[in-house]
Protein backbone atom coordinates (compact mmCIF):
# COMPACT_ATOMS: atom_id res chain seq x y z
CA UNK A 1 0.00 0.00 0.00
CA UNK A 2 0.86 3.83 -0.79
CA UNK A 3 2.43 5.30 2.67
CA UNK A 4 0.25 8.24 3.49
CA UNK A 5 1.66 11.08 5.29
CA UNK A 6 0.71 10.34 9.10
CA UNK A 7 2.28 7.25 8.65
CA UNK A 8 5.51 8.67 6.86
CA UNK A 9 5.78 11.03 9.95
CA UNK A 10 5.18 8.47 12.90
CA UNK A 11 7.86 6.24 10.68
CA UNK A 12 10.38 8.99 10.26
CA UNK A 13 9.98 10.18 13.98
CA UNK A 14 10.59 7.00 15.42
CA UNK A 15 13.67 6.82 13.37
CA UNK A 16 14.67 10.45 15.12
CA UNK A 17 13.83 8.90 18.45
CA UNK A 18 15.77 5.66 18.38
CA UNK A 19 12.77 4.10 19.38
CA UNK A 20 11.27 0.83 17.68
CA UNK A 21 7.50 0.81 16.51
CA UNK A 22 7.02 -2.38 18.65
CA UNK A 23 8.12 -0.26 21.57
CA UNK A 24 6.31 2.47 21.20
CA UNK A 25 2.90 -0.14 20.95
CA UNK A 26 3.55 -1.39 24.45
CA UNK A 27 4.01 2.57 25.32
CA UNK A 28 0.47 3.62 24.04
CA UNK A 29 -0.63 -0.07 25.99
CA UNK A 30 -0.63 -2.20 22.39
CA UNK A 31 0.45 -5.60 21.62
CA UNK A 32 4.01 -4.93 19.99
CA UNK A 33 2.62 -5.04 16.21
CA UNK A 34 0.22 -2.60 16.65
CA UNK A 35 1.72 0.13 14.99
CA UNK A 36 3.86 -1.97 12.51
CA UNK A 37 0.45 -2.73 11.19
CA UNK A 38 -0.43 0.67 11.78
CA UNK A 39 2.00 1.83 9.31
CA UNK A 40 2.92 -1.28 7.02
CA UNK A 41 -0.89 -2.61 6.50
CA UNK A 42 -3.06 0.08 6.52
CA UNK A 43 -4.86 -1.35 9.85
CA UNK A 44 -6.14 0.67 11.89
CA UNK A 45 -6.98 3.06 9.00
CA UNK A 46 -6.04 6.03 12.24
CA UNK A 47 -4.88 5.77 14.71
CA UNK A 48 -7.35 6.45 17.92
CA UNK A 49 -7.25 9.65 19.70
CA UNK A 50 -5.58 8.80 22.35
CA UNK A 51 -3.30 6.72 20.98
CA UNK A 52 -2.36 9.95 18.59
CA UNK A 53 -1.84 12.60 21.80
CA UNK A 54 0.02 10.30 23.47
CA UNK A 55 2.51 9.82 20.48
CA UNK A 56 2.43 13.37 19.76
CA UNK A 57 3.57 14.08 23.25
CA UNK A 58 5.98 11.69 23.50
CA UNK A 59 7.48 13.28 20.24
CA UNK A 60 7.32 16.89 21.13
CA UNK A 61 4.74 17.66 17.44
CA UNK A 62 1.65 18.42 16.73
CA UNK A 63 -1.29 15.95 16.92
CA UNK A 64 -2.04 17.09 13.19
CA UNK A 65 1.40 15.27 12.18
CA UNK A 66 0.08 12.04 12.99
CA UNK A 67 -3.16 12.23 11.39
CA UNK A 68 -5.26 14.87 13.82
CA UNK A 69 -7.48 17.29 12.03
CA UNK A 70 -5.59 20.53 12.06
CA UNK A 71 -8.82 22.95 13.32
CA UNK A 72 -8.16 20.82 16.25
CA UNK A 73 -7.29 23.31 19.39
CA UNK A 74 -5.44 20.79 20.99
CA UNK A 75 -2.62 20.89 17.40
CA UNK A 76 0.13 22.55 19.42
CA UNK A 77 3.89 21.53 20.53
CA UNK A 78 3.29 19.32 23.43
CA UNK A 79 6.42 19.39 25.65
CA UNK A 80 8.59 16.21 24.95
CA UNK A 81 8.27 12.94 27.17
CA UNK A 82 10.79 10.32 27.47
CA UNK A 83 9.78 6.77 28.79
CA UNK A 84 10.84 5.32 31.76
CA UNK A 85 12.16 2.43 30.33
CA UNK A 86 13.18 0.67 27.60
CA UNK A 87 12.89 -2.93 26.18
CA UNK A 88 16.07 -3.79 25.01
CA UNK A 89 15.49 -7.50 22.22
CA UNK A 90 17.13 -10.65 24.04
CA UNK A 91 18.75 -12.66 21.22
CA UNK A 92 18.86 -16.40 20.94
CA UNK A 93 22.57 -16.11 20.94
CA UNK A 94 25.24 -17.59 22.74
CA UNK A 95 28.23 -15.15 22.24
CA UNK A 96 31.37 -18.15 23.16
CA UNK A 97 33.67 -17.28 25.56
CA UNK A 98 35.10 -20.85 24.65
CA UNK A 99 36.22 -22.71 21.94
CA UNK A 100 33.20 -20.87 19.86
CA UNK A 101 29.52 -21.08 19.07
CA UNK A 102 27.75 -21.23 15.41
CA UNK A 103 26.59 -17.73 14.98
CA UNK A 104 22.87 -18.84 13.97
CA UNK A 105 20.05 -16.52 12.63
CA UNK A 106 19.02 -13.79 14.98
CA UNK A 107 16.17 -14.83 16.90
CA UNK A 108 14.36 -12.33 19.38
CA UNK A 109 13.34 -14.70 22.48
CA UNK A 110 12.53 -12.25 25.07
CA UNK A 111 13.67 -8.53 26.41
CA UNK A 112 15.95 -7.08 29.38
CA UNK A 113 14.25 -3.92 30.36
CA UNK A 114 17.07 -0.70 31.07
CA UNK A 115 16.08 2.68 32.66
CA UNK A 116 15.70 5.07 29.95
CA UNK A 117 17.74 7.68 31.94
CA UNK A 118 20.28 5.35 33.04
CA UNK A 119 20.98 4.61 28.96
CA UNK A 120 20.89 8.33 28.20
CA UNK A 121 23.56 9.14 31.34
CA UNK A 122 25.78 5.95 29.84
CA UNK A 123 25.86 7.46 26.13
CA UNK A 124 23.60 4.52 24.88
CA UNK A 125 21.10 4.60 21.99
CA UNK A 126 18.22 2.13 22.25
CA UNK A 127 17.97 1.36 18.81
CA UNK A 128 21.30 -0.24 18.76
CA UNK A 129 21.15 -2.19 22.11
CA UNK A 130 20.93 -6.24 21.56
CA UNK A 131 21.03 -8.46 24.60
CA UNK A 132 22.67 -12.11 24.65
CA UNK A 133 24.19 -14.45 27.03
CA UNK A 134 27.84 -15.97 27.35
CA UNK A 135 28.86 -19.13 26.59
CA UNK A 136 31.71 -20.94 28.31
CA UNK A 137 34.55 -19.69 30.42
CA UNK A 138 37.20 -18.28 28.51
CA UNK A 139 36.41 -14.62 29.85
CA UNK A 140 36.13 -16.05 33.80
CA UNK A 141 36.31 -13.59 36.04
CA UNK A 142 35.18 -10.75 34.02
CA UNK A 143 32.14 -12.72 32.17
CA UNK A 144 31.03 -16.28 33.41
CA UNK A 145 28.91 -18.89 31.90
CA UNK A 146 25.36 -17.95 31.41
CA UNK A 147 25.96 -14.24 31.93
CA UNK A 148 23.96 -11.58 30.10
CA UNK A 149 25.59 -9.11 28.24
CA UNK A 150 24.21 -5.62 25.69
CA UNK A 151 25.68 -5.22 23.39
CA UNK A 152 26.09 -1.48 21.61
CA UNK A 153 26.31 -2.43 17.37
CA UNK A 154 26.76 1.22 16.39
CA UNK A 155 29.62 1.74 13.97
CA UNK A 156 32.47 3.37 15.30
CA UNK A 157 36.65 3.12 15.26
CA UNK A 158 37.94 0.01 16.18
CA UNK A 159 39.31 0.07 19.49
CA UNK A 160 40.37 -1.89 22.35
CA UNK A 161 37.85 -3.39 24.78
CA UNK A 162 35.52 -6.20 25.30
CA UNK A 163 33.67 -7.13 22.19
CA UNK A 164 31.13 -9.63 20.13
CA UNK A 165 32.85 -10.63 17.16
CA UNK A 166 32.68 -13.03 14.70
CA UNK A 167 35.30 -14.99 12.66
CA UNK A 168 34.84 -17.76 10.21
CA UNK A 169 31.43 -19.36 11.54
CA UNK A 170 32.13 -18.61 15.02
CA UNK A 171 29.93 -15.78 17.62
CA UNK A 172 32.79 -15.01 20.04
CA UNK A 173 32.81 -12.64 23.29
CA UNK A 174 36.44 -11.31 23.33
CA UNK A 175 39.03 -8.50 24.57
CA UNK A 176 40.32 -6.83 21.46
CA UNK A 177 43.66 -5.67 21.12
CA UNK A 178 44.38 -4.01 18.13
CA UNK A 179 47.94 -2.41 18.57
CA UNK A 180 49.38 -4.27 15.54
CA UNK A 181 48.78 -2.49 12.06
CA UNK A 182 46.11 -4.92 9.90
CA UNK A 183 46.43 -7.80 12.79
CA UNK A 184 44.08 -7.84 15.64
CA UNK A 185 44.11 -10.07 18.79
CA UNK A 186 41.45 -11.88 20.14
CA UNK A 187 42.13 -12.12 23.81
CA UNK A 188 40.55 -14.18 27.13
CA UNK A 189 40.76 -13.06 30.63
CA UNK A 190 41.41 -16.72 31.83
CA UNK A 191 44.60 -17.38 31.12
CA UNK A 192 44.23 -21.03 30.34
CA UNK A 193 42.97 -19.66 27.02
CA UNK A 194 45.99 -18.66 24.40
CA UNK A 195 45.41 -15.77 22.14
CA UNK A 196 43.66 -15.51 18.91
CA UNK A 197 45.83 -13.84 16.37
CA UNK A 198 43.86 -12.59 12.74
CA UNK A 199 43.98 -10.12 10.15
CA UNK A 200 41.14 -7.25 10.73
CA UNK A 201 39.65 -8.70 7.37
CA UNK A 202 39.32 -11.88 8.86
CA UNK A 203 36.80 -10.65 11.94
CA UNK A 204 33.28 -8.94 11.96
CA UNK A 205 32.58 -6.53 14.96
CA UNK A 206 29.11 -7.24 16.09
CA UNK A 207 29.28 -4.86 18.60
CA UNK A 208 30.87 -3.63 21.65
CA UNK A 209 30.08 -4.77 25.34
CA UNK A 210 28.68 -2.43 27.55
CA UNK A 211 26.90 -4.24 30.21
CA UNK A 212 27.07 -7.72 32.62
CA UNK A 213 24.77 -9.13 34.32
CA UNK A 214 24.23 -12.38 36.01
CA UNK A 215 23.65 -14.76 38.93
CA UNK A 216 26.04 -14.13 42.49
Amino acid sequence: MEMDEPRRNLLELAGRQGSSLAQLSRMIGKNSSYLQQFVRKGSPRKLEETDRATLARFFGVAEATLGAPKDKSYNWTAPRLEPDWIDVPRLALDASAGPGAAADEELVVGTLRFSARWLREQGLEPSALSAIAVQGDSMEPTLRDGDEILVDSRRRPLRDGIHVVRLGDALLVKRLETARFGRIALLSDNPAYRPIECDVSEVEIIGRVVWKGGRI
